[in-house]
């Protein structure tokens, strides 16, 4: 048995670097997978077991598929038109983003949903002389709000779905009436957290506005197919269950089928793929594999549930609200995957069947999914933008994503609580 105390110290150091930033987050997260690995917490088989390949390749398939679309123009135009509807003004701007973003996060995934807008928030942004920062924050939390709405949404609900036998029509009766009404909530916080950074001169609005929103369509012929494709995609998500495909296969399918029809360079396409993003994943995979395989943290969720003593209020809570904690700090992805067994065996001595008696798969669902504006690392979307703003200069602090995400992440999961006991435990 793998020393528990070792496990532990690789994770807890490894997740201080990622929060102290001291290094980069890619690289402690593969450092502290290493050292999980060489002091023997997991064999490599084990390690590489751990790797969620579908949420890998899930982001791999659609970044290739964004670099296509990038070389048509198509986000710029985005950017341009939403900038004329919003008259300019760069709040009104982020307003509008992020409510596409959320919807946008409950059909096609929150992941692919901020790998298509981040880049539109990056050129727009620097069009109006104003920080990206405060528009990529405000897209991630969207995005995390409206993914949490649907089957597809969120990879954690793909997870939950599988595992508890709950489809598309039982997660939007069950859990899209109160992300709605939580999206509406946050819009207005938004409004109010980022005005202060919203301050465009008038000749830079006046220059937006002035775009010509056709100009920048550089090949529409490219543009159509890759639309086309990517409608396909799309539909594929939806009907994946049916055919029998997991996301990641109907991602790469897409990026695939594009790349064939349009003859583009691989090299150039591959190049951009967001390479840091999907190895900081695949370093914590492994290292909260090690905390996995000593026990910490189903001895967590056990432990916690039996504080409740089988009451169902205060076990629905004690999830929602554990799920929401913790997940910000493990990463949604492994810590639902941790959690599905102990939510099994609690839904199962509760009398848990359907209707109402899943109530603790929807505290799973909305604690993971909510959680996950908590921190920056929480979630894929989170990260992605976080690396995208790395990368145009635009860094995104720990702590400064903290401030504006504990703030929302409070507030949703209280509105959470309170739909969960109106709805269910009444």
């Amino acid at each position: 048995m793998p020393d528990t105390g070792v496990a532990v110290g690789i994770f807890a150091v490894t997740y201080a670097i990622i929060v102290s930033e001291r290094l980069h987050k890619t690289t402690a997260a593969l450092a502290g997978a290493v050292l999980m690995i060489a002091f023997r917490v997991v064999d490599q088989e084990e390690a590489f077991r751990a790797i969620d390949f579908n949420v890998i390749f899930l982001l791999a398939g659609m970044m290739m598929m964004v670099n296509v679309l990038g070389k048509t123009g198509v986000f710029q135009w985005i950017a341009i038109r939403s900038a004329k509807l919003a008259q300019g003004r760069p709040l009104r701007i982020l307003i509008i983003l992020s409510l596409v973003t959320a919807i946008g996060s409950a059909f096609l995934d929150n992941v692919t949903t901020v790998v298509l807008i981040a880049p539109v928030t990056v050129f727009l942004a620097g069009s109006l002389g104003v920080s990206a920062v405060p528009f990529l924050i405000s897209e991630a939390l969207a995005s995390n709000i409206g993914g949490t709405a649907t089957l597809i949404g969120d990879p954690p609900n793909i997870l939950i779905g599988s595992a508890a036998d709950l489809d598309f029509v039982s997660f939007l009766v069950n859990v899209a009436p109160i992300t709605l009404v939580i999206l509406g909530v946050y819009l207005f916080l938004a409004s109010r957290m980022f005005s202060r950074q919203m301050e465009a001169s008038p000749e830079l609005q006046a220059r937006v506005l002035a775009m010509d929103e056709r100009e920048v369509i550089t090949d529409p012929g490219l543009l159509r197919t890759s639309l086309v494709i990517l409608g396909l995609t799309i539909v594929g998500f939806f009907l994946h269950g049916a055919l029998d495909y997991e996301p990641a296969t109907v991602a790469l399918l897409g990026a695939a089928a594009l790349l064939v029809v349009t003859r583009q360079d691989p090299h150039d396409i591959l190049r951009d793929v967001e390479w840091s993003t999907l190895f900081f994943f695949i370093g914590l995979f492994i290292v909260v594999a090690g905390v996995d395989k000593v026990g910490l943290l189903e001895d967590i969720g056990e432990g916690l549930a039996d504080l409740t003593a089988g009451n169902r209020l205060a076990t629905t809570f004690l999830v929602l609200w554990q799920s929401a904690v913790l997940s910000s700090i493990i990463n949604q992805i492994p810590y639902t995957a941790s959690m599905i067994p102990v939510v099994r065996e609690l839904t199962a001595s509760l009398g848990g069947g359907s209707g109402s008696d899943n109530v603790l798969w929807w505290a799973l669902v909305m604690g993971a999914g909510l959680g996950a504006n908590l921190t920056v690392i929480a979630a894929a979307a989170n990260v992605f933008v976080a690396n995208l703003g790395e990368q145009a200069g635009q860094r995104i602090p720990f702590w400064l994503f903290f401030r504006h995400g504990a703030l929302v992440t409070a507030v949703s999961v209280t509105l959470a609580t309170l739909y969960l006991w109106l709805r269910y435990l009444l």
